[in-house]
């Protein structure tokens, strides 16, 4: 069960920078959780987190960098907005073009904080809104019997019943039968939604 509430999640060496974030995310009504460090931030963390993760670029011991790293290889899908200072505007360039969502530099204006963390914050509902989806499709999927399956993916492919029924070695009407019983399954009515619900989970 995924955690519905969004949280902002602040990593930041800075005591001060720490502060001024929670008091300006928690007054616009934000529930937020700050860290101090990389590592303090990856021992709270688990799969299930919502939100996204305001990170600064330069700390000691791991970097933001190297959490955004890590956090891939654990496989999370938290939109990272990096803080940076000027100097590593490239740094952080490199950090979108590995999947972060966005950077801002230091000092910077209140509002455009604001706006970024609304976009990834929406960001977060739409990823979250997708694995919901697949979750359902998957499940699905694994209501189909093996036949059903092997007729679905020839379905997709884009062959015909006569088709399907010659490579399976079944009849045709057994092939409708099939068919009927996937789309049924899978809680689609035209061949079209069929493909665009495997397509996406593939």
């Amino acid at each position: 069960m995924s955690e519905q509430i969004q949280t902002i999640h602040v990593v930041d060496d800075d005591e001060a920078m720490r502060d001024s974030m929670t008091w300006l995310l928690e007054g616009e009504g934000y529930q937020v959780a700050c860290f101090d460090s990389a590592e303090a931030f990856l021992k709270a963390y688990h799969g299930d987190m919502r939100g996204c993760l305001v990170l600064d670029v330069r700390m000691p011991e791991m970097s933001g960098l190297e959490l955004q790293e890590k956090l891939d290889s654990l496989g999370s899908q938290l939109p990272v907005i990096f803080v940076t200072g000027h100097g590593d505007v490239p740094m952080a360039v490199g950090a979108l073009q590995r999947g972060a969502c966005d950077f801002i530099e230091k000092p910077f204006h209140n509002e455009d904080l604001l706006s970024r963390i609304v976009r990834a914050l929406a960001l977060d509902r739409e990823q979250a809104e997708r694995r919901q989806r697949d979750g359902a499709i998957a499940s699905r999927l694994d209501q189909l019997t093996q036949r059903e399956r092997e007729v679905m993916d020839l379905v997709v492919a884009g062959k015909l019943n006569k088709q399907i029924a010659d490579d399976l070695n079944i009849s045709m009407k057994t092939v409708e039968a099939h068919r009927a019983r996937v789309m049924e399954k899978m809680g689609v009515r035209t061949l079209a939604e069929l493909v665009k619900a495997v397509m996406s989970v593939n």
